[in-house]
């Protein structure tokens, strides 16, 4: 009777970790909260009418995809973005989208040819309903399967670091499209797919370095646009 009694209240407790959890990274992703945004446990069980244990449960695994960090003060923030080390990143990021791809062109399997291929049609369709959050996640999940199809776990496991970190970098790259991926870029998955397919070395490392460079360039180009409204006022 106890574990039967038991078994509904760690099932609504979980189903609360799993709400507050699905949430928060929704609007940590889509820079509703923004970067270096302090997280106030308190305002956070007021908000969704639970106790404190699920809501720190959420963070835990939020702070696992490096979404939020706790200082050491034991405060937690929202994971700022490395803007200084941008550089840096976007050099590594690269790479890895030449390396993971031109590995997946050598050893992939047909069933791996299979599962990128669905990854790529729930991505066009999240570009077509211009639903951001799964747009971010579903490149993400399209690229590191990708990877895995190279063989390689340690240049998967480093790719996957850091397409989790740029998730919301990708945020902007989106924004700076008004949300709307222009066509170009849906083909450029597909021609990625088919040199994978074709295990067409050469061409699946020069699509991947042209993605990757579009992104980073297109990225990098909103970030630095001058958006200022009163700039020519003349006072």
């Amino acid at each position: 009777m106890i574990a039967t009694e038991a078994t509904p209240a760690k099932r609504r407790r979980g189903q609360g970790v799993g709400t507050v959890y699905e949430i928060l990274k929704h609007e940590i992703l889509d820079l509703t909260i923004q970067p270096g945004s302090p997280i106030d446990e308190v305002k956070l069980t007021e908000r969704f009418s639970m106790s404190r244990t699920p809501i720190r449960e959420a963070l835990v695994k939020l702070a696992s995809e490096g979404l939020v960090v706790t200082l050491p003060n034991r405060s937690t923030v929202v994971a700022p973005i490395d803007f200084q080390n941008l550089a840096h990143f976007f050099d590594a990021l690269t790479l890895m989208y030449r390396v993971t791809t031109r590995l997946a062109a050598t050893n992939r399997t047909e069933a791996e040819i299979v599962r990128i291929r669905q990854l790529q049609k729930s991505y066009e369709d999240a570009v077509s309903e211009k639903n951001v959050s799964a747009m971010i996640e579903v490149n993400r999940d399209f690229h590191a399967e990708i990877a895995r199809a190279g063989k390689n776990r340690y240049y998967t496991d480093l790719f996957e670091r850091l397409l989790d970190e740029g998730r919301r970098l990708l945020r902007l790259y989106y924004s700076s499209f008004n949300d709307e991926l222009p066509q170009l870029y849906l083909d450029e998955h597909e021609e990625m797919v088919q040199a994978v397919a074709d295990r067409d070395v050469a061409a699946a490392d020069r699509i991947a370095q042209q993605h990757a460079q579009q992104i980073v360039r297109q990225i990098q180009a909103y970030i630095t646009e001058d958006r200022r409204l009163n700039a020519d006022i003349q006072l």
